[in-house]
């Protein structure tokens, strides 16, 4: 197969999978470390990967995923303070 007039920067076979395929978000230091988009932590750090902050249901869904994921720990600390200091 011949490059054509549109392909300047083409150098063969593209063997990479589209970045519309799962698991294509995952930060580089989380593959290192053994994560695909098949382990629920990967598929989690996937998808949140894939957001785009210039959409607006994006930012929501990440505001939702920072409440759900963030109110354990809030309510862990709030525990942690009412056994210290009880009153």
């Amino acid at each position: 197969m011949q490059p054509d007039e549109y392909d300047e920067d083409w150098e063969g076979d593209d063997d990479t999978p589209p970045a519309w395929f799962s698991g294509q978000h995952l930060p580089p230091h989380a593959r290192a470390m053994g994560l695909t988009h098949h382990v629920p932590d990967g598929a989690l750090l996937d998808f949140a990967g894939s957001l785009d902050s210039s959409k607006r249901r994006h930012r929501a869904t990440a505001w939702v995923l920072l409440v759900v994921f963030g109110l354990p720990v809030v309510f862990m600390l709030l525990r942690l303070v009412q056994a210290v200091f009880p009153g």
